[in-house]
């Protein structure tokens, strides 16, 4: 049977994208975070909603991402096995091996962020304050693992050399980009519902990343389509398969229009004020998540369609 979702090439199927989602969310949470915690008040910090939302998405998502992965592959006790036999030779082990140190250096950013809140001299405050001391390298350290972290999660598909469409260098910066969205979009959405009071300071931070973010996303876009359609016949066809039928119709009204053109279409029409409403916020946001998955559904159906 043939269709949009079951096809004889498919190897990765839709737990997967679910999977590079949260990694890409994780990701682009700690970036984001780490950028506004330059930017406002030292004092702020602790107390932003934006920053204390990341502290809790980010590590939630990389592991319910890893839990998905774990009981979705066909021998599941075998990643435990990567965790401790690494193989620099391996995509999926480096992978693993990066979530471990992203993960360490994660709960100690985390720790670091709330240091002030342990008082006392018992053990745990003592270690919460000598880590408060490494502000500046915890942020570095996070910020440069969470990139590589959604650099990762294109090159995880990039392992899958046999399909033209996957095999892109452009992918790995794409995932990076739309991971960065992702995380704009939950962010949002947490301000959206958890938050009801004044717009904290981040959040005019926070909108100023949307506009110049979209404008790279659609960049990349177009050149990765452009390398598809110049890299040969295999990569022309697999591009020309991908725009058509379903995916193409997904591509185009979901991830084009709904991803690209209406959020531009509405920061061109709507006012300050109205685009300040927590209606506004809510139903931007989602409709931006939404798009993110659709782009890594798209990618990695539209992608398997045709082989080398």
């Amino acid at each position: 049977m043939n269709n949009a979702f079951h096809f004889a090439t498919l190897v990765w199927d839709w737990p997967i994208a679910i999977y590079l989602l949260l990694v890409g969310i994780s990701s682009g949470m700690v970036i984001i975070a780490v950028l506004l915690k330059r930017r406002i008040p030292p004092a702020e910090v602790a107390d932003d909603i934006i920053i204390r939302a990341a502290t809790v998405i980010a590590p939630l998502a990389v592991m319910l991402g890893l839990a998905i992965l774990i009981f979705h592959l066909a021998r599941p006790w075998t990643f435990w096995y990567l965790m401790i036999y690494y193989n620099p030779r391996s995509v999926m082990s480096l992978g693993v091996m990066l979530f471990q140190v992203y993960m360490v250096i994660l709960m100690l950013w985390i720790l670091n962020i709330y240091h002030k809140n342990f008082t006392g001299n018992g053990r745990y405050a003592r270690a919460a304050r000598y880590i408060g001391r490494f502000n500046v390298l915890l942020d570095t350290l996070v910020a440069a693992l969470a990139i590589l972290l959604g650099v990762y999660t294109g090159c995880l598909l990039l392992a899958l050399k046999s399909y033209p469409l996957l095999n892109n260098p452009i992918l790995p910066l794409l995932f990076l980009t739309s991971g960065l969205a992702s995380a704009l979009a939950v962010a949002t959405l947490c301000r959206g519902i958890f938050f009801n009071g004044p717009a904290p300071s981040s959040l005019p931070l926070l909108q100023r990343f949307e506009k110049p973010l979209i404008w790279v996303e659609l960049s990349l876009l177009m050149l990765f389509f452009l390398g598809l359609f110049y890299g040969g016949e295999k990569k022309h066809l697999a591009a020309l398969t991908a725009l058509q039928g379903f995916w193409g119709a997904i591509f185009w009204a979901g991830i084009v229009g709904c991803g690209i053109v209406l959020p531009l279409l509405l920061n061109l029409l709507c006012n300050s004020r109205f685009r300040h409403r927590r209606g506004f916020l809510l139903a931007t946001a989602g409709i931006g998540l939404c798009s993110v998955l659709l782009l890594r559904m798209f990618i990695l159906y539209a992608g398997q369609m045709v082989t080398a």
